[in-house]
């Protein structure tokens, strides 16, 4: 069998090593150079603590790779389980945590629901006052994307995955509504590669490509912002990932000292940005707003705080916040529109992949659920744990 991968994220990549891993003769294409489009901008958190059972599912089936890594693919991809903790200021939100942390449990993750105080004994220099409950896993936790991405990219190349950067897909082409090549553009020009499978793993992009093939899909790409800052007091390393949840307002430690500091807090996504052309630069006013944000609940920070730098990325979103994950026509399998949680579920994700076209059906988690109909049909899923 031979398979085209478009994309060269973390997604595109474990797609690539997985197919390889079971005997497709892989050929994976990327635009520019591996893993810098949403993979690298990534804050790398891993994490069980969805609101869906398939989410959880995608979590849990990653992590047992993610916690082997080192031991399967030789990368130290810099692994701290300091845990998630998600934080709830009203009762109605608090509800939802105890219903969530009973199905992740029932799934086999190690939540907890905790009063505002216990939190205190994961994070410290949090305020309990404006919260009336939280919720904890101390197994997940966070890890770097680029070197997850260098593990996978030589494990496939290993495997005789054919990577191709500095290359774009400029047209899916069909016969009788069937995959069967596409046209890519690239330093030696332009080429026709015939194929029996075409995935589209390209993240932001993965619109776009649909569209190459005749399809359309409900995937935007949403323009998301992370800081660095010195926290005042300094934040030991060991505090969790923390989430306010109602306000989008999140926080975490990194080395030497610094802490992350992200959030979404505007109401006016742009629905017509271009992928390819978006600033990149952290916005500084936005910066000093997600600073107010965790200072309004979190002694860490403050207005002592500096600002040292920042970035922005791109999530590739659906109005659900779930993937699609599908053979979407016959030889063109989409996994993309992760809302964010494409790093985290890439290892799954690869692996349903290759059970797809090579099974004819996902059995690692049922992703029936995940299917792009699911839009027409009114049966989407709701994802509320989403900051």
């Amino acid at each position: 069998m031979n398979v085209v991968v478009v994309g060269g994220g973390i997604v595109g990549l474990s797609s690539a090593h997985y197919l390889a891993e079971r005997g497709a003769s892989v050929t994976l294409y990327e635009r520019g150079s591996l893993g810098a489009g949403s993979t690298a901008r990534a804050a790398g958190g891993i994490r069980s603590q969805f609101s869906t059972a398939v989410n959880v599912e995608l979590s849990l089936a990653s992590k047992r790779v993610w916690n082997a890594f080192e031991e399967t693919f030789g990368v130290d991809i810099g692994l701290r389980k300091n845990g998630y903790l998600f934080l709830a200021r009203t009762e109605s939100t608090a509800d939802g945590f105890r219903e969530n942390v009973r199905m992740q449990r029932r799934l086999g993750a190690e939540s907890e629901y905790l009063s505002p105080t216990e939190a205190t004994d994961h994070c410290p220099g949090l305020d309990p006052e404006p919260f009336v409950g939280a919720t904890f896993n101390p197994d997940d936790g966070v890890a770097d994307p680029n070197l997850a991405v260098q593990g996978y990219a030589a494990a496939a190349r290993e495997l005789g995955v054919e990577i191709r950067t500095g290359t774009a897909v400029t047209d899916v082409r069909l016969e009788d509504g069937r995959v069967v090549g596409v046209d890519v553009q690239g330093p030696d020009g332009h080429e026709r590669h015939e194929t029996d499978y075409v995935v589209n793993a390209a993240g932001a992009w993965a619109g776009a490509l649909a569209e190459l093939a005749d399809v359309e899909l409900p995937i935007s790409p949403r323009r998301r912002q992370v800081a660095v800052v010195d926290p005042t007091p300094p934040m030991p390393e060991s505090i969790p990932l923390t989430i306010d949840l109602e306000t989008g307002s999140y926080f975490r430690p990194e080395r030497e000292g610094v802490a992350l500091v992200g959030g979404h807090f505007a109401e006016d996504d742009d629905p017509e940005m271009d992928p390819g052309h978006f600033d990149q630069g952290m916005d500084l006013e936005w910066a000093a707003r997600a600073v107010e944000y965790a200072a309004d609940y979190a002694e860490y920070f403050g207005p002592e705080t500096r600002i040292r730098r920042g970035w922005a990325g791109l999530y590739a979103v659906t109005p659900d916040h779930h993937p699609i994950l599908e053979e979407t026509i016959s030889g063109f399998v989409t996994a993309a529109g992760f809302s964010g949680h494409g790093f985290q579920h890439a290892p799954a994700t690869g692996q349903i992949v290759a059970e797809i076209m090579l099974d004819g059906e996902a059995t690692l988690v049922d992703v029936s659920a995940l299917d792009s109909g699911r839009f027409d049909r009114g049966e989407t899923l709701a994802e509320r744990n989403v900051a």
